[in-house]
């Protein structure tokens, strides 16, 4: 059998799931982590190999000469050099649709945090401040309803719209700014020009992928044709938005708030601005990792390698 490695699967699977249908279509070994300085050798003379974060540059593939598929465990492939791949005529296979609801759903929870601020109101209870309190109930943020109010999604694909059909069903106008339009698109959302979304959008949700038009299109710039005290929520790619302008706007208070999944360089420096912003939610990129969507996203891995076997590659991205 031909050796398939997974170079860092503790992410994707740090022991509720299982590898076993992976190894029945070879011989498997999966590491939790890969160093920079391990890549080569560990992957060897392996034929299939798995990468989520780990980068596979062209120096890897010009050293592992029998590699024939990369799979990644992941949607975005920028970690590996795809044309390096294609000039060697290894397939280069992602991970497009995983984790739709899971990301939708953690788009409101961000959102609904902002809102109620439900993590600090429990622990002051626990603190006794209820029980000592004149009256029968107190807040220490301004609660905000969202119903009524208009939701602009930059960025109209699966994920998009799955979370415009969130936020209607909490009584939310919803209005969307992709370069393709779709008639499912239509249905979900009023398609609007950018400058219009950002003028009318009391919360903004990104779900662009990063590219060099899309890098930095949040900034001081676009934040200043926004409404005052918008909330901005990024469960997409950190680098949509320059931090640095994010943080003064939040300082501002131009933006009410900020609250991101995805940092520009991850884990986090602790230099990054956003440390010390006000009105600013940070959670270690985690919208993507339910369980349930976990498992769809190593369901889709598995096929992926049985689709190529078959000589029926799906899923390619460097075709």
């Amino acid at each position: 059998m031909e050796k398939i490695v997974v170079l860092d699967g503790y992410t994707e699977n740090p022991g509720d799931l299982s590898w076993d249908e992976l190894g029945q279509l070879g011989d498997l070994t999966v590491y939790d982590r890969t160093p920079a300085d391990k890549i080569i050798e560990r992957i060897g003379n392996a034929a299939y190999v798995y990468t989520n974060k780990t980068p596979i540059t062209k120096q890897t593939i010009h050293a592992c000469p029998h590699l024939k598929f990369i799979g990644v465990l992941a949607t975005g492939y920028n970690v590996i050099d795809v044309q390096a791949a294609k000039e060697k005529n290894i397939i280069v296979s992602n991970i497009p649709t995983y984790g739709t609801q899971a990301v939708s759903q953690y788009v409101f929870a961000l959102l609904l945090e902002i809102c109620h601020h439900v993590a600090h109101h429990c622990t002051a209870v626990y603190e006794g401040r209820w029980t000592s309190n004149p009256d029968w109930c107190f807040w220490d943020y301004p609660l905000i309803e969202l119903a009524g109010k208009t939701l602009g999604v930059i960025g109209f694909g699966r994920i998009g719209q799955s979370t415009a059909k969130i936020a209607q069903a909490l009584g939310m106008n919803v209005i969307a700014y992709d370069e393709y339009k779709s008639d499912e698109g239509r249905k979900l959302a009023s398609y609007v020009p950018l400058e219009t979304l950002y003028k009318q959008s009391d919360v903004i949700s990104l779900h662009v992928p990063l590219f060099p038009s899309t890098e930095g299109m949040i900034n001081r710039h676009s934040i200043e044709k926004m409404k005052n005290n918008v909330i901005i929520i990024n469960t997409s790619r950190g680098p949509l938005v320059k931090e640095d302008d994010m943080a003064e706007a939040l300082n501002s208070g131009k933006v009410y708030y900020y609250a991101a999944d995805v940092v520009s360089s991850e884990p986090i420096l602790k230099t990054n601005p956003l440390l010390k912003a006000k009105n600013c939610i940070i959670t270690p990129h985690i919208a993507w990792a339910p369980k349930e969507s976990r498992q769809r996203l190593m369901n889709i891995a598995v096929d992926n390698l049985k689709h190529f076997l078959k000589g029926t590659p799906v899923n390619i991205v460097n075709s």
